[in-house]
């Protein structure tokens, strides 16, 4: 169990001075200026058809298309230059960063704001006389957020065209809220400022919900909640984002060799690293290792028709709404995949589902795995979930094995 308000309680009242302190050293004259380390100068602009956000871009748009990271501030701040370095040094290595709010904007954020960064870039790569017509990367997006801006992206993980997560001094605030871990499908990373951080146990709490399989990664540099966005370019944390959004968002494998085994470039350095599912070559690794080739001494194994059983049960319910898990187990042969059929009660939809792939909302739906989760040893479980209105009482499930 959590212990997340007393947590929280001080994080919501340590979180005004240190977004003080960043908005007025990195925010303002320094962040206005054209710069970062990469090879592509980087500023920022605004939009009439995106209010109330800040665009970080190359000055001049290189050849290559721009792989997409959208970006929820500290404290929810409406000051887009919040974290304007940190931003700027990431558009220069050829991104487009998109920042909740506009510049020296006051006021709070939302998670739709991250939605709506995605829309208009979608729209404008696909737009005729934008600057950006067919210059942006739209099959790479990456949503991330610094403090409360990673609750907001934890809120739109689950969206289908994000390509992976980042997690900045950040972790969940309530058990409640846990479906959203159960939900991700994409890889995630998490950067924390250490055992200074308010974040921590949050951040570690977190790590340890995520569902297996999940390729993640975490990083946790000592400098406290404040991280190092101010400094010039970002800081510490400026340069080891820009490298995860390369090998994620471009493929990079000399980047992703920085988070990726044993001798990782940021194994055995001032940061302290932990690795689940990572390979530089396949995001998503299966849940179990492929099966062996028996030795030629030992009989093939027996063949039989692959079953597998689906249990429900309602995790939560609340007036109007409710999460749900069901359990996958395979029978007495392996799996290659399956698919649960469920049947929701009068009244209930399927709002957000994680870890299956659904067809439909309401009444009869059916449920297949993911790539990473369908591959299932004999007598071997998984599990998928989600949150759906009305009442979750009296769902039945059945399961197809392939």
């Amino acid at each position: 169990m959590r212990r997340r308000s007393k947590i929280y309680a001080g994080l919501a009242a340590a979180i005004v001075p240190v977004t003080s302190v960043i908005m007025a050293l990195g925010g303002t004259p320094a962040s206005a200026a054209i710069g970062g380390s990469g090879p592509y100068p980087a500023d920022y602009e605004t939009s009439a058809t995106l209010a109330n956000h800040t665009i970080f871009r190359p000055q001049t748009l290189p050849s290559e298309r721009l792989p997409i990271v959208v970006w929820g501030n500290g404290a929810c701040s409406a000051n887009g230059l919040s974290q304007g370095n940190f931003l700027r040094e990431i558009a220069s290595h050829g991104f487009l960063a998109i920042a909740n709010g506009a510049p020296n904007g006051s006021g709070s954020t939302n998670a739709q704001m991250l939605t709506q960064s995605i829309d208009w870039a979608v729209a404008e790569n696909s737009r005729q006389g934008s600057k950006y017509y067919n210059k942006l990367d739209t099959s790479k997006v990456a949503v991330a957020g610094f403090s409360c801006g990673g609750l907001e992206a934890y809120a739109v993980s689950n969206d289908p065209r994000v390509t992976t997560t980042g997690i900045f001094s950040s972790g969940l605030l309530n058990d409640a809220d846990d479906y959203q871990l159960r939900r991700l499908t994409k890889p995630i990373a998490y950067f924390i400022g250490g055992p200074s951080d308010i974040a921590y146990p949050n951040a570690i709490d977190d790590w340890g919900k995520l569902p297996a399989g999940l390729p993640a990664f975490m990083g946790n540099l000592n400098v406290g909640h404040g991280g190092t966005y101010d400094q010039p370019n970002g800081g510490e944390f400026g340069r080891v984002a820009t490298l995860y959004f390369k090998w994620r968002l471009k493929g990079d494998t000399t980047a992703g060799r920085n988070f990726v085994g044993a001798s990782c470039g940021l194994c055995g350095s001032q940061w302290s690293v932990q690795q689940k599912n990572l390979t530089l070559d396949d995001d998503t690794p299966p849940t179990t290792p492929p099966p062996t080739t028996p030795p030629p001494t030992t009989p093939p194994p027996t063949g039989g028709t692959p079953t597998c059983t689906a249990v429900y049960a309602v995790q939560d319910q609340w007036n109007g709404g409710f999460v749900a898990n069901v359990s996958v187990t395979a029978g007495t042969t392996a799996l290659t995949g399956w698919r649960v059929t469920l049947t929701l009660p009068s009244g209930a939809s399927v709002s957000s589902l994680w870890n299956g792939v659904s067809s439909g909302t309401s009444g009869t739906i059916t449920v297949a795995n993911q790539s990473y989760n369908g591959r299932l040893a004999a007598g071997q479980a998984t599990s998928f979930g989600f949150q759906g209105t009305g009442s979750g009482s009296g769902a039945t499930a059945s399961c197809a094995g392939s």
